[in-house]
């Protein structure tokens, strides 16, 4: 009995780029899913926009599928995966003009030792707390997005994708000081957005109108109404 073939989500990238390159689109498509989170997200904080960085991802996957050929792997396949979707978002932005707050790749800047809590929610077990996460994530997101484009691009690598300086500094070809100075101080922008943000907040905190205050005078008006009249 002839043994079944690998599960191509079961095979190392080396494996899977020697299927890729006897033209099997299935182990290209499970190659995509592999790495789809991470280069939409490099994609994401290029463009900031989610639209946009789905095209800039399909654009590079095309490019990639094209160039896997002459891959030699020097680098690790998700850096050089990484690089064509930097420069495929970096051309989107080029041609749509958004380059408002494009900031040299080589450039350096102070450095700042602030740093934001790694702790993070527990799993959700009440509705309101599934609320409360998805609000929060939002607001890191915008937080995120109105980062200088070049510590929010090192910011999502070394945070949310949670690569090494290193890897960091071989994705975007800079030094890894640079990774470093910028990744501290996205981390302090982003405190200080965020505590911005709390602050405006918190002059909300524990609002009485609305529903809460109807709910009150309400069960309030019940218990009254249910006892007798004096």
């Amino acid at each position: 009995m002839q043994a079944a073939a690998p599960n191509p989500s079961s095979l190392d990238d080396d494996a899977l780029l020697r299927r890729i390159r006897t033209g099997d689109r299935d182990a290209f498509s499970d190659l995509m899913r592999r790495y789809n989170r991470r280069l939409y997200r490099v994609a994401r904080s290029v463009l900031r926009d989610d639209a946009e960085a789905e095209d800039a991802l399909q654009d590079a996957y095309l490019q990639a599928y094209r160039a896997l050929p002459g891959f030699r792997g020097e680098s690790a396949l998700g850096t050089w995966l990484t690089r064509i979707v930097v420069n495929a978002a970096l051309m989107r932005q080029r041609k749509t003009g958004r380059l408002a707050d494009v900031i040299e790749l080589g450039a350096d800047f102070g450095s700042d030792d602030a740093i934001l809590p790694r702790d993070r929610l527990d799993e959700p077990a009440q509705p309101e707390l599934a609320a409360l996460r998805a609000q929060t994530r939002r607001l890191i997101e915008t937080g995120i997005d109105k980062l200088p484009a070049a510590f929010r691009t090192v910011f999502v690598l070394r945070a949310v994708e949670e690569l090494t300086v290193e890897e960091t500094a071989a994705t975007l070809d800079i030094p890894a000081a640079t990774v470093r100075t910028r990744y501290f101080r996205a981390r302090a922008m982003l405190r200080e957005a965020l505590a911005r943000e709390i602050d405006f907040a918190i002059e909300d905190a524990f609002g009485f109108d609305g529903a809460r205050c109807d709910r009150i005078v309400d069960a309030v008006r019940r218990r009254l109404d249910a006892e007798p009249s004096p």
